[in-house]
């Protein structure tokens, strides 16, 4: 399984929140770019980026913050927050993003999501889909919506993706331990390959999460966890 460390951007900065709500932000570092050498110093072998400002407001503020990253560091880096636009995929792949999450343009724009995975590669293009009590969550999580998690995976399966970053909001930051039972559902109902996001707090939540593995989560993404010392990169990736 690999483990994909995070920053959340949000006004040049990097960021967690609660949840996803603006007002429990919490400032982890003023220099991005040296928080993902650290991260590849530790030997991390990709790195998941989210343009918070982006994510809430359709328009990013981090594109200065993304290209020193980009810059800084030569592991493969996943983007997502605020491509809404087929211009905005096109502007960070050229930039030298590896890979770009999209979750809201496939709810509110399907034609040009459409699009969009039939002109790139499926490695390319990943679903970011958000959930809340299984529901899809969309504009930074601020609008649900009545879709369920599996029939939207499934019709953008059909369509040619094959990777879907599954977040539970609920456990977003907040240290509580990942969704087990959704995540093994999500995973067995849709047969897609999978990126873990959410509840991430210790070595333990690590192990539970391998063994989901036969079941196409092969990959997990935690911040918060990192930041706070829960998780210690050098030691695992030593193991």
């Amino acid at each position: 399984m690999l483990l994909i460390p995070a920053i959340d951007l949000k006004n040049g900065r990097c960021v967690r929140l609660l949840q996803g709500e603006l007002d429990s932000e919490t400032v982890y570092s003023d220099d991005p770019a040296a928080m993902a050498c650290s991260f590849e110093d530790a030997g991390a072998k990709r790195l998941h980026l989210v343009d918070l400002d982006g994510a809430f407001r359709g328009k990013g503020k981090n594109l200065d913050s993304i290209h020193s990253i980009l810059k800084s560091i030569s592991i493969p880096v996943q983007l997502g927050g605020g491509l809404r636009t087929a211009d905005d995929v096109e502007r960070m792949l050229k930039l030298g993003v590896s890979s770009v999450i999209i979750g809201t343009m496939a709810v509110k724009n399907p034609d040009v999501f459409e699009d969009i995975i039939k002109h790139y590669s499926s490695e390319q293009i990943i679903l970011g889909i958000d959930a809340r009590n299984r529901k899809v969550a969309i504009e930074g999580w601020q609008e649900g919506t009545e879709i369920y998690d599996v029939d939207f995976a499934l019709h953008w399966k059909k369509v040619g993706i094959q990777r879907v970053v599954f977040t539970d909001i609920a456990r977003d930051g907040m240290l509580s331990g990942p969704n087990m039972e959704a995540l093994r559902n999500f995973a067995r109902g849709t047969g897609l390959k999978i990126v873990a996001s959410g509840g991430v707090s210790s070595m333990e939540d690590l192990e539970q999460l391998k063994t989901l593995e036969e079941d196409g989560v092969d990959q997990v993404i935690s911040g918060k966890a990192i930041y706070e010392g829960k998780l210690d990169l050098k030691e695992i990736f030593k193991c």
